[in-house]
């Protein structure tokens, strides 16, 4: 037995027959490498457009926190600022060189979520089946549209060209009304945005963002998470709302000039209830949103 295990041990292994064998091994283990650096095996089309995203998360969270200090500001009267994603990025913006390189970094993070969030959409969330997948792959479909906005007014921003508040939604409906039954569209348009409102009453009650970060989320994390959620949640179905209402008046009227976005919504809330408090309970849900995005910035499921 003893001279059968001293021959074995002494036996060649497939490296020593073989000098080209660590050779092929290094490379494969280097090949195994760069795959899983670039090519994901989730929702993400790659771990460089994961990564990514989750900077655009935190990037769109950033925007949000920036949106709710902004409702702040005016609800205790300082500050003209638009209380919008407009007002957010020039607030960056206004830094100088480190706010402009910030919203570059940005708009390459925002891209990268929206990419994310199209292919889940094609192939994506296949931990659930049925009506919660397509659930998910909508809203997913939705958020891309989202950050993509996020980003389109950062890059105008950073190219010295920003968007015009409420130019954008007027010509759109000055657009739509001069189309056969332009009326009817622009009505079909807040209906929508209703339709979007009312989802998001859906997901904050019934926590089903919750579905979309990891099962081991830690406890305190996980807490955060279902309150920062709701709230975030309800409070911009309160927002795209107001918004709705706006697109519905405009429609009803045929007058563009009834038409805006989030600043003129929240601005309106402030009017028609004759006090501040619409403003800040927005604000602040506005603020938590925000903090929900870093937490899904961290936590969120990419496979």
């Amino acid at each position: 037995m003893s001279s059968s295990r001293a021959a074995d041990d002494a036996a060649p292994t497939a490296s020593d027959r073989d000098p080209h064998a660590v050779e092929a091994v290094a490379e494969h283990a280097v090949h195994e490498a760069v795959d899983r650096t670039l090519h994901g095996g989730g929702d993400a089309p790659s771990r460089l457009v994961e990564l990514l995203g989750r900077v655009g998360l935190v990037a769109y969270g950033a925007v949000h926190l920036l949106v709710a200090g902004l409702g702040l500001r005016l609800a205790f009267g300082a500050g003209p600022s638009e209380v919008d994603q407009q007002g957010a990025v020039s607030a960056v913006a206004a830094v100088g060189a480190a706010g402009i390189v910030l919203l570059l970094v940005f708009v390459a993070g925002l891209a990268a979520f929206a990419v994310w969030q199209v292919t889940a959409v094609a192939v994506g969330f296949r931990w659930v089946s049925g009506g919660e997948r397509f659930r998910k792959r909508v809203g997913a479909a939705a958020k891309a549209v989202a950050v993509l906005a996020v980003a389109y007014v950062a890059a105008r921003t950073v190219l010295g060209d920003p968007a015009q508040g409420r130019a954008g939604p007027q010509k759109l409906v000055t657009w739509l009304l001069g189309l056969p039954g332009g009326q009817l569209l622009v009505g079909a348009v807040a209906i929508t945005v209703m339709v979007i409102a009312g989802s998001m009453v859906y997901t904050g009650v019934a926590r089903t963002f919750m579905g979309d970060l990891v099962d081991d989320l830690p406890v305190g994390a996980r807490r955060a998470a279902i309150v920062l959620g709701a709230v975030g949640n309800l409070a911009r179905a309160l927002a795209f709302g107001a918004v709705g209402v706006l697109f519905a008046v405009g429609a009803l009227r045929g007058d563009p000039s009834q038409i805006g976005g989030l600043d003129l919504a929240l601005r309106e809330l402030v009017d028609r209830w004759q006090g501040v408090a619409p403003l800040v309970a927005v604000s602040v849900g506005l603020a938590a949103f925000g903090l929900y995005c870093l937490l899904d910035a961290r936590y969120r499921r990419a496979y």
